[in-house]
């Protein structure tokens, strides 16, 4: 058992020393200077239930020259009424209406790439619909002279039991295996790419130098690959704690979390190379070191289970400052494990789902899953 114990604990201690320094490196991002000009660009299709106020707390936005183009992307509900109606009153909002997807194309990415097209403004906001922003968070993401593209993960509102689990994954995995200090050093390596598609500054000049999103255009998640896109054109991007200044309600049930997080899984984890590889790290560093753990307790002489036990304790206190800087409900560390394993089992059907040839449907369109 020495062994077993002492492989675990370094499983379990990667990720809670990683997170330690990465808490420390992504920060809040400073508010700049001046009064910058900026085109909030909101992709919408079927949204009533969330663009009120998405578009509402973007017109709020302090310090900024901002327009608000909503792209209204073949709703069937009352989406484009509620924004017509608040553009009554703010001439900075306006409504278009989104052309027929083109064949080789993904819904989100081509609504981008058109909402792109109807702005000149130096930059640009890629807002998604259930994102709420807080009065100075376009201020504050304006990417300062080295930077082309910055991004964060908003404050992910918790709800239910499955988003209590889950929803917490994004920032465990970039907090606990992202190498932010090399992904910053090297700035401009597609592979250490970071980004959250809900919430993208970028600087037009560089976005349309890039390729824009028409350089991927057959993407699924498309963050990380319009930030890999920027860097593979030599345009750096990085990635900031958006938690104090945006809030998002990703998915209103269960049902609806699993396809989302599985759409676009084969694009990221869910491949055949790199999924056994993340199974490994994640079950042997979140979920083993749990189930030994009381094994390690009745061992105390052996040194591996020393070891264990001590790379448990600095994972619990790294999960707790995970919690605690990305305002997440306590009880979220209590059910990491599983998470680890729901979504684990998200990535592990998406894999079999592709292989097998099984199509993704998503917001009324279906799509084939692609690597």
């Amino acid at each position: 058992m020495t062994i077993l114990f002492a492989i675990v604990a370094m499983l379990t201690l990667l990720p809670a020393l990683m997170g330690l320094f990465n808490f420390i490196l992504v920060r809040p991002p400073a508010k700049g200077s001046g009064t910058p000009e900026v085109a909030i660009l909101i992709p919408a299709r079927n949204e009533e239930a969330t663009i009120r106020a998405c578009v509402e707390a973007a017109l709020a936005s302090k310090d900024v020259d901002v327009e608000v183009i909503v792209l209204d992307d073949g709703s069937t509900d009352a989406t484009a009424e509620i924004v017509l109606k608040i553009a009554e009153s703010d001439p900075r909002l306006r409504l278009e209406r989104a052309p027929a997807l083109p064949t080789g194309w993904k819904g989100k990415t081509h609504a981008c790439h058109v909402l792109s097209t109807m702005t000149a403004r130096p930059f640009m906001l890629f807002l998604d619909s259930d994102v709420r922003l807080a009065p100075d968070a376009v201020s504050r993401l304006i990417p300062r002279q080295t930077m082309d593209f910055v991004s964060g993960v908003p404050r992910q509102e918790i709800r239910t039991f499955a988003d209590l689990a889950v929803i917490p994954m994004i920032n465990t995995l970039i907090y606990f295996y992202l190498p932010v200090a090399l992904m910053r050093r090297r700035s401009t390596d597609p592979s250490l790419a970071a980004a959250c598609g809900q919430l993208i500054m970028v600087r037009r000049s560089s976005y349309l130098a890039a390729g824009g999103h028409a350089g991927i255009a057959n993407a699924m998640h498309d963050g990380m690959r319009l930030a890999a896109n920027f860097r593979r054109n030599g345009f750096p991007t990085d990635l900031v704690d958006a938690t104090g200044i945006a809030s998002c309600r990703m998915y209103s049930n269960a049902r609806d979390l699993w396809l989302g997080f599985g759409k676009n899984a084969t694009e990221g984890m869910a491949r055949p190379v790199a999924l056994p590889v993340w199974t490994l790290l994640l079950g042997g560093g979140l979920v083993a070191p749990f189930v030994l753990a009381p094994f390690a307790w009745l061992a105390p002489a052996d040194w591996g289970a020393r070891f264990l036990l001590i790379s448990v304790v600095l994972l619990i206190f790294s999960r707790m400052m995970q919690a605690i800087k990305c305002e997440e409900p306590a009880s979220a560390v209590i059910v990491m494990p599983l998470g680890v394993l729901a979504t684990l089992a998200i990535q592990w059907n998406a894999l079999v789902g592709y292989l097998a040839g099984r199509t993704v449907v998503w917001r009324g369109r279906v799509y084939r899953p692609r690597m």
